[in-house]
């Protein structure tokens, strides 16, 4: 059985990332505590795997910022919940397209495709922040024919929030999008 204060602390972060409601109780050190229906309404809630996944993205995106001396992204499951829904769209038709839904939050959005289902989100967060090698910070400008974007979103300053997402698609690929709020990629602004 666990002991108290891990399942206290594990199910406050849970809570927290999920926005949970619902009855409370008080522990004898005056904490606020989740009683069993809450937890099991939020374990029902949680895709086990997501959360996994979800440390990696975070992980991933705030050691690429961390190399800038940028501060570190915070977990957003508002943004997770949105980019969980995009991505879920996206699952009979995995393949890239340029027309996306318009976002209603104005976000700043990454997205990844891999053929096959091994892609995991360090992958998709290698492949953006690979783009750094386009990026020429003197000039703001990337290299001609090449993306930059989705690695100075990842690195913008203003960024604080993220929420992202990975399904495994009908014909076996995978499909990722992350969202950022602030978003980044501003017209004639450095990203750090």
């Amino acid at each position: 059985m666990a002991k108290p204060h891990l399942l206290f602390l594990f199910t406050t972060i849970l809570c927290t990332s999920l926005g949970c409601s619902g009855a409370q109780i008080m522990n004898k050190d005056s904490k606020t505590v989740p009683d069993n229906e809450t937890i099991y309404r939020v374990s029902k809630q949680l895709c086990w795997g997501c959360i996994g996944e979800s440390l990696q993205f975070l992980f991933e995106h705030n050691m690429a910022r961390a190399k800038k001396w940028e501060l570190p992204l915070a977990w957003d499951g508002q943004l997770q919940r949105y980019a969980q829904w995009w991505a879920s769209q996206r699952k009979s038709d995995c393949k890239l397209q340029h027309s996306f839904p318009e976002n209603q939050f104005k976000l700043g959005e990454n997205i990844f495709w891999g053929s096959g289902s091994g892609w995991t989100p360090s992958n998709a967060v290698d492949a953006w922040t690979d783009e750094e090698k386009f990026y020429n910070y003197d000039a703001n400008t990337c290299a001609e024919g090449q993306m930059c974007g989705h690695y100075t979103q990842i690195v913008w300053r203003s960024t604080r929030r993220i929420g992202c997402a990975r399904v495994v698609c009908a014909n076996g690929d995978v499909f990722m999008t992350c969202n950022y709020d602030p978003p980044g990629n501003y017209v004639g602004e450095r990203p750090y």
